[in-house]
């Protein structure tokens, strides 16, 4: 066999080998498991460059690990960390589960490696991946340079800048960037800071004043640009305080301060010693730049004084402290009234100088203004701390002062007067010889108020009374205020209104409420409630004042529209303020018009209209404002209707039931008419219905009246005046025979002349017995009735009062003493004659006669009554 033959052969062979080997391995190996790799956007695979935010809250269940097995079987998964490195995650071993175990914090560690794994018992494969913690915004900004004290020259130019400030954020993104802001306690501050770069600034136009004030506090807060938290947006800051204290410079002149100067020497004095220079007084000099001889010795080393006129020799001045010195004895005086002129510079500024003049004057004894005392010694100064509004009229226990005068006499008398904000406080007593205790007085207890001020300041001044000196001494009493709960919470307005969808979810925020306390500390922490009959389907958030529905709350304005209740913010102490809520439930278009069933079948009568009804319940205009609409009119459209209240009528050339049966073939004159109803809502619902009519015609009447009747139901007018022709002829009518009754009732009630009264000559009268004037023995014999005469009278007015006896009367009583004769006057109507017999039973006339009255005799009766018509007929014949 040849060389290529043998290669060959062997090669096959060795071929053969490795199939077999391959197919005998194929058959006994068990593949590994694996992971799926879903990418890092997924929740479920090999947890390969997963993104964490570092505010997951620790439990939370963050991944699931998630592979297979090639063969089917069952995995297990397992997680480990580098050694010594911190345990983050926990997997459960069955269901791959991870759960976040440890709290994350991206600024110590922002990538987690972890090594994963799976196995299927006997294989286990082991991955090793990053977890990526992604950035919350947890932390402020940290000033790296403050709090700080900065010395700015008052002659610094505006515009310049003072400081930078710098703050760093650890966070990354807007929440890692830092903008900077002031914010000053005083009213107009004098600086401005770049928002960007801190840089502090005076602000154009504004210049420094050692003068008017020496220090600035300016609070600088650094923002950062926000970000989530915890699924919420928040903003942090911090803030810092910026001490600035203004450097003074010589820029002003010197100021003499206290003009006009006065000195006083004792002629009485002991000798006061050349060698020793001794102090006779001194001047205070400043300038507007603050400084001053005698509270601040050493500033005086600026300043040079000098007497240049009107000292005589006697009197010297030190160049530096400001005091003048007198060189002689008081006894070698020559004059009583010293005028010196001094005058002051700068050493800096020769040119800058001021002078004023000092009036020494000789004069006797008083040499010892008033001195206030404290508890150790001379003190102008007091302090004092108590509680706000002290009741009114009583005295500041904790202040001890004592005023005092050496002086004698007059020259020991002063007043005491307390100067200060308002007129808080009053001062006794008030008038002061030689020594006395100073009283403090409460006299406004409710301008005394922490609110307002956390500390008082007043002057207390006495000042001689009777001395030409005057000599006057100050104190300052300074009050240090504590607060009390003396202010109930106030809320922004008296009530507040909200309106509110209805149909709103359970949990809508409906208004927020706001009531602030000026009182500090925990009584200045306010709560909120809520009650009345109206409260029942909301609830406040007791911190924030924020008003909710209820979670369960069904608002519907059909239902209730209106609610009202109040609320009340407490403080700790249970001081509170009411507010009034109103709410109104917002209608929306929620129902659909509805058509009342009574009203879907009509008879018509010609000339007559018919009308339906549809119902909207939604509580408000425009939502259940409805208009109708004819949509389809079967056989044929010959009724219009009016859009706003439904009303169905025939078209105007319709007026018979020829014209209504020459359109259409039908013989029962019955239409379909298809009428929509529409809401005005947004968006709008409309119903349509059909409507059944039955047209018909009037009965017609017969006769004239029902003929104009019915032509009049085309002019309405006609009719009306009709009617109101006939209410006027019944009105003339009835006036007519009202007047006519009237008259003649006028006419029979007027008094007549009595003409039926029949004059008669008197006869001689008798002596009547009237003791017993009827008794028959009395007169011998019976009354007669013989020629007894009834005079006729006519009866003029028809009122049937006069009689005319045809028959023979009674016998009469006695006749009674004559009456004089009648006047000649008009008759009385109804007036009735009568008659008297007399003693002889002869008759007499009827002309009315005087009586003797008897309580129960009528005749008595009949004489009052002619006698008061007598004085009636008197009367009107006067008048006539």
């Amino acid at each position: 066999m040849s060389c290529p033959y043998k290669f060959g052969y062997v090669a096959l062979l060795i071929a053969e080998f490795y199939s077999d080997a391959s197919i005998l391995f194929t058959a006994q190996t068990d593949y590994a498991p694996y992971f799926y790799d879903n990418g890092p956007n997924s929740n479920n695979g090999n947890m390969a460059l997963l993104n964490l935010s570092e505010d997951t809250p620790k439990g939370t269940q963050i991944y699931v690990l998630n592979g297979t097995d090639p063969e089917g079987q069952p995995v297990k998964y397992g997680m480990t960390f580098e050694p010594g490195s911190k345990e983050y995650f926990r997997v459960h071993p069955k269901s791959g589960a991870v759960t976040l175990i440890e709290e994350l914090d991206r600024e110590a560690q922002d990538e987690i490696e972890v090594f994963v794994s799976i196995s299927d018992g006997l294989n286990k494969v082991t991955e090793k991946v990053s977890v990526f913690v992604m950035d919350a915004n947890d932390e402020r900004p940290q000033f790296q340079n403050m709090p700080s004290i900065v010395d700015v020259p008052e002659n610094t130019t505006s515009g310049n800048s003072i400081y930078k400030v710098q703050a760093v954020d650890r966070d990354t993104g807007s929440g890692g960037s830092v903008t900077y802001f002031l914010q000053s306690s005083e009213p107009s501050t004098k600086f401005a800071i770049d928002h960007h770069s801190g840089v502090l600034r005076i602000k154009p136009g504004e210049t420094l004043d050692y003068e008017k004030s020496r220090t600035h506090f300016i609070t600088v807060v650094a923002k950062d640009g926000g970000g989530i938290y915890k699924g919420k947006h928040q903003v942090m800051s911090s803030s810092a305080t910026l001490t600035i204290n203004v450097i003074d410079t010589q820029d002003t002149p010197p100021v003499f301060v206290g003009t006009p100067y006065f000195g006083y020497v004792y002629e009485v004095s002991s000798p006061v010693s050349i060698h020793h220079n001794t102090t006779s007084m001194h001047l205070f000099c400043t300038s507007f730049d603050g400084w001053k001889g005698i509270s601040i010795p050493h500033h005086w080393s600026k300043c040079s004084q000098y007497i240049y006129s009107g000292a005589d020799g006697v009197f010297a001045i030190n160049k530096t402290s400001g005091c003048i010195i007198l060189k002689v004895y008081p006894a070698d005086l020559r004059r009583e009234v010293y005028n010196i002129k001094v005058k002051v510079s700068p050493e800096a500024k020769r040119l800058d100088f001021a002078v004023t003049t000092v009036t020494i004057r000789v004069v006797d004894l008083n040499n010892h203004p008033p001195t206030f005392f404290g508890e150790n010694g001379p003190q102008n100064v007091f302090e004092l701390t108590m509680y706000e509004h002290p009741p009114e009229g009583e005295f500041l226990r904790g202040l001890k002062i004592t005023v005092n005068d050496s002086d004698q006499g007059s020259n020991a008398k002063f007043h005491l007067r307390l100067v200060g904000p308002g007129r808080m406080l009053r001062v006794v007593p008030q008038t002061v010889l030689n020594e006395a205790q100073v009283t403090v007085l409460v006299e406004d207890s409710a301008a005394m108020d922490f609110e307002k001020s956390q500390f008082l300041t007043f002057k207390l001044l006495a000042v001689e009374i009777d001395t030409p000196e005057r000599f006057s001494a100050t104190a300052d009493i300074i009050i240090h205020l504590l607060d009390t709960n003396d202010n109930a919470p106030k809320f922004s307005s008296d009530f507040y209104i909200a309106r509110i969808p209805e149909n709103s979810p359970g949990g809508s925020s409906v208004v927020s409420v706001t009531a602030t306390d000026p009182d500090s500390g925990l009584w200045g922490v306010v709560k909120y409630s809520i009650y009345g009959s109206g409260a029942d389907l909301f609830l406040i958030q007791p911190d924030s004042g924020i008003i909710y529905t209820q979670p369960w709350a069904s608002l519907d304005a059909e239902v209730k529209s209106k609610y009202n209740f109040y609320v009340k913010a407490e403080d700790t102490d249970g001081k509170y303020s009411l507010a009034e809520v109103f709410v109104t439930i917002m209608d929306l278009n929620d129902h659909s018009p509805a058509f009342n069933e009574n009203s879907l079948e009509k008879t018509m009568v010609i000339g007559a209209p018919v009308k339906i009804e549809a119902i909207d319940e939604d509580a408000e205009e425009p939502n259940n404002v409805i208009e109708y609409s004819i949509m389809k009119s079967d056989p044929d459209d010959i009724f219009n209707i009016d859009a706003d209240t439904g009303e169905i009528k025939l078209k105007p050339y319709i007026k018979s039931m020829d014209i209504v049966q020459n359109i259409t073939n039908h013989k029962d004159c019955t239409w379909s008419v298809v009428v929509q109803a529409k809401d005005r809502g947004s968006p709008s619902f409309s119903t349509t219905t059909v409507v059944k009519i039955d047209i018909t015609e009037a009965t017609q009447l017969k006769g004239p009246l029902t003929s104009f009747l019915m032509k009049s139901r085309e002019n309405p007018l006609q009719l009306l005046g009709l009617i109101s022709g006939v209410i006027i002829i019944m009105v003339l009518v009835t006036v007519f025979i009202s007047t006519i009754i009237y008259m003649r009732n006028v006419k029979s009630n007027k008094i007549l002349p009595s003409r039926r009264i029949i004059k008669r000559k008197r006869k001689p009268r008798r002596q009547d017995d009237f003791q017993q004037p009827f008794r028959e023995e009395h007169y011998g014999g019976k009354f007669r009735n013989e020629d007894l005469e009834s005079p006729s009278a006519d009866n003029i007015n028809f009122n049937n009062n006069v009689k005319v006896c045809s028959h023979r009367v009674p016998p009469s009583p006695p006749n009674v003493p004559v009456m004089p004769p009648p006047l000649p006057t008009h008759y009385r109507h109804g007036e009735r004659g009568w008659t008297v017999p007399t003693v002889s039973a002869s008759v007499a006339s009827k002309t009315k006669k005087r009586s003797h009255r008897g309580k129960d005799n009528p005749v008595n009766t009949a004489l009052v009554s002619e006698l008061k018509l007598r004085l009636e007929q008197k009367n009107m014949a006067n008048r006539y």
